[in-house]
């Protein structure tokens, strides 16, 4: 829950971060300026148009063979979700003067930083368009730089044409993000590739419950399922060079079991 909790969280901030950077009003990052375009032509919100362009990245990712993750799925959802519902609140005002707008969009580069450190450190998977250009490097074998350009310039090139609003944060987004999330992950001492990411096969497996054990457990016998685990690993330790028993490997897939109920 923890890990899910995170990830929710910097899926806001990275909606937060986006927002904010739309409405410093001096240009939008590549893919925003596509979704700003799509939005002017559909007549939909731009929420609505992210959701509706990352499910059909999505696809192209699964297509392509590409594993996905929840954290892939909950970006393709819960950022226009939220985005929309910043917008519908009217917290952030449309800035109308360069200099201010300059330090928003600042602002809002930092935030999604900040939004990426938790949707990262979650390690639920990528988002849509990340795994995108993790499809083009592994299909064509360029590096990831110019596997990045050659998507995020189609969404650029694409998205001005539909009327969305290129200008100078457009270029602060595409040379600013990266300084910002090194910035922000060297403060907190973050390591993304550190990460591993886990697939939603490997969620599933993990938070899979055999049927005959769906039942609620009360907390006192939680408490003891998680005494009796740490208890176990406590007395491995002490076993020194000793080999491991066939005895002790039962107890340890045993207290394994009770605590995966646990959670």
């Amino acid at each position: 829950m923890r890990r899910l909790f995170s990830l929710v969280v910097g899926l806001f901030l990275y909606a937060a971060g986006i927002v904010l950077c739309i409405q410093a009003n001096i240009g939008c990052a590549p893919w925003d300026v596509l979704h700003m375009g799509l939005s002017f032509k559909l007549g939909i919100t731009m929420g609505q148009v992210s959701i509706l362009v990352g499910a059909v990245v999505c696809l192209i990712v699964f297509l392509l063979r590409e594993k996905l993750g929840i954290g892939t799925l909950l970006n393709m959802l819960l950022i226009g979700v939220f985005m929309d519902l910043l917008f519908a609140l009217k917290i952030i005002p449309l800035i109308n003067q360069l200099w201010v707008g300059v330090l928003v969009m600042v602002t809002g580069l930092f935030v999604i930083a900040l939004g990426s450190y938790f949707y990262i450190g979650s390690g639920f998977g990528a988002g849509p368009r990340d795994s995108l250009m993790v499809c083009f490097k592994r299909r064509t074998g360029w590096p990831v730089g110019a596997c990045r350009a050659l998507v995020e310039g189609s969404a650029l090139l694409l998205g001005y044409f539909l009327g969305g609003q290129v200008g100078i944060g457009t270029v602060m987004a595409v040379f600013g993000i990266s300084f910002c999330i090194q910035i922000v992950f060297s403060l907190l001492r973050f390591d993304p590739a550190a990460v591993r990411h886990e697939t939603l096969v490997g969620t599933w497996r993990a938070l899979r419950i055999p049927t005959n054990e769906n039942q609620i457990i009360p907390d006192d016998e939680r408490q003891a399922h998680r005494a009796a685990f740490d208890e176990f690993f406590a007395a491995l330790a002490e076993i020194d060079d000793e080999p491991i028993t066939d005895e002790d490997l039962a107890d340890l897939a045993q207290n394994r079991v009770n605590f995966r109920r646990e959670l």
